[in-house]
């Protein structure tokens, strides 16, 4: 990034390369806590941004267990074809100042999602900067959709 490099091809391979083996994974994990008797199969959100949003979006295109995902901070590069398999509500976070992924790739992938309900919250900021008033958006949407 220092010499001016786009990174974001370097970061969509790593993510599409540790996505192949965090899904099964994550998914082994929920059948285990779905199995513990106070947590149940009810339903399921997921939360990821940056590397949680390149590695969720090929985690939530193929679990039908999540009923809604938070995601963000990622871009289309990596992520748009399993994007435009997702259809649950999605809240989507972007920095519009983020020095990590391009704001061009991040709208890209909120268009590539296949939702009918999805929202974009955009706010001023570098990547890690994400106002912390967008935890309480995030709590009333899983409220929203899960609760």
């Amino acid at each position: 990034m220092e010499a001016g490099e786009e990174p974001a091809p370097l970061i969509a391979a790593f993510q599409a390369l540790v996505a192949r083996r965090t899904v099964p994974e994550w998914r082994a994990v929920l059948d285990a806590v779905q199995e513990v008797e106070y947590v149940g199969a009810g339903p399921v959100g997921y939360w990821g941004v940056s590397l949680g949003c390149g590695l969720g979006v090929p985690f939530v295109a193929e679990e039908p267990r999540v009923r809604a995902a938070v995601l963000g901070l990622g871009g289309a590069s990596a992520s748009a074809e399993a994007a435009a398999r997702i259809t649950v509500p999605v809240e989507f976070l972007v920095q519009w100042d983020d020095e990590r992924v391009p704001r061009a790739q991040s709208l890209a992938l909120f268009d590539a999602l296949a939702s009918a309900e999805k929202t974009l919250h955009a706010n001023p900021g570098k990547h890690g900067e994400i106002p912390a008033f967008e935890l309480d958006s995030t709590l009333r949407f899983f409220t929203r959709h899960l609760g």
